[in-house]
């Protein structure tokens, strides 16, 4: 038990909660989009966001794994399914990226009402939650919690939090300006996010022109920096024309995560065969989650390597987790569900996906926590853990659009 069971005490709460997930009717939560037509979203789309929100939850599920906070009996087996699923679950965020492309791309109307519309639906729950995450360590003294619980909530977090200050609070809002917290690790994708929906209307201009051959070769530049993590660590920290005074390369234009924007606009209008599938898309992700799992594994091997060596094979905007993220989205546009209730959950989701990625972070900890407290084998911890974080996350984002309607999305998204 030892350190977990210090938080076990705060699982009985989050017990109800998904209780009530399970006993509520699929068909009452497609009511909450009655003011919407079904037919307005794209199913292939929809199941593309559940996999990318599923996987997301998933993946945080594994830092409990990735980076144990202390010594235990089982720790060859905690490390080992830790990287099989953090390797597996690698395409979440390029999901999500490429959602973006494929629905805004190219973006309609002036960049002006485009901001307007995208930003502050990002910007305000964003700003609400990421002050909750940090106030979280401070709001646990006050209750008179064991520091060491926070480490069962923020597996990145540090002595520092553990202190349970105020002032400590305080000085990780205060730097919210400028980058997220350990308390908020998963915000660092509305850092991007926000950046992108700046970029769009931009980029956008380009991509409503190009031809189909042009954005062929605006993403084989960008396959070509997917090895840039590689070559700088590896081989030489410079390349073309960058050096201790440029970081801006030859390709640094065609790089990042405008490729993912740009391929998921250039796949929605393209479809694979079943046959495609099995020839070259379950090949291309088995051979892209090798080098993810065993370049990771690799890593953390080493006796010593910095945080930069550890993400390295991690690194969303590399050839290795493209080529599992492709196969992914082309499966998922292959389906399509019939059943009435699954599209209406489906819709339902989408409406609540925002703020199921606000908070699900305060859940996925405890969630590793149960399933060890109820001696889950350590092979299903994490997708167990995730079906939990995830399910409590959806039902609460969905209660409140049921109870406030549209004035939920200053706070959700």
């Amino acid at each position: 038990m030892g350190l977990f069971s210090h938080s076990f005490t705060l699982i009985p709460v989050f017990i109800p909660i998904f209780v009530g997930l399970i006993i509520i009717n699929l068909n009452d939560m497609g009511q909450t989009l009655s003011r919407q037509n079904p037919g307005q979203h794209v199913v292939w789309l929809d199941v593309v966001r559940l996999v990318a929100m599923f996987t997301v939850v998933c993946c945080h599920c594994t830092d409990p794994f990735n980076f144990y906070p202390g010594t235990s009996p089982d720790i060859v087996d905690i490390k080992f399914w830790g990287a099989v699923y953090g390797a597996a679950l690698r395409p979440c965020v390029p999901l999500f990226v490429m959602i973006t492309g494929a629905l805004l791309l190219p973006v309609k109307g002036e960049a002006s009402a485009f901001y307007k519309k995208r930003i502050p639906r990002v910007f305000f729950p964003f700003l609400i939650w990421s002050v909750l995450y940090n106030l979280f360590p401070w709001i646990t003294g006050l209750l008179g919690v064991e520091p060491r619980v926070i480490l069962d909530f923020f597996p990145y977090s540090g002595e520092e939090v553990m202190r349970q200050s105020l002032a400590v609070s305080m000085g990780y809002i205060a730097e919210m300006p400028f980058n997220f917290s350990l308390l908020d690790v998963h915000m660092w994708y509305i850092y991007l996010l926000i950046g992108l929906y700046l970029y769009l209307p931009i980029f956008s201009a380009w991509v409503e022109k190009a031809s189909e051959r042009a954005k062929l070769w605006f993403l084989a530049a960008w396959g070509v920096t997917l090895l840039l993590p590689y070559y700088n660590e590896f081989a030489a920290p410079y390349l073309w024309g960058t050096c201790s005074w440029n970081s801006f390369g030859m390709l640094y234009y065609f790089a990042g995560f405008n490729g993912y924007l740009l391929l998921g606009h250039y796949l929605r209008n393209h479809d694979w065969s079943t046959g495609r599938l099995l020839g070259i898309g379950i090949p291309m992700f088995a051979v892209g989650y090798a080098v993810t799992f065993f370049g990771f594994r690799h890593m953390t091997a080493l006796p010593e390597y910095t945080d930069e060596m550890l993400e390295l094979f991690f690194t969303y905007c590399s050839l290795n987790v493209v080529m599992m993220t492709v196969p992914v989205f082309m499966l998922c546009k292959r389906i399509d569900f019939r059943s009435e209730r699954i599209r209406k959950a489906l819709a339902n989701l989408t409406l609540c996906g925002f703020g199921v990625y606000m908070i699900h972070y305060f859940f996925t900890g405890p969630s590793v926590v149960l399933m060890r407290e109820l001696q889950v084998p350590i092979c299903l911890q994490i997708p167990c853990a995730a079906v939990v974080a995830f399910g409590i996350s959806w039902f609460i984002v969905s209660m409140a659009y049921r109870c406030f309607g549209k004035k939920t999305r200053w706070v959700m998204g």
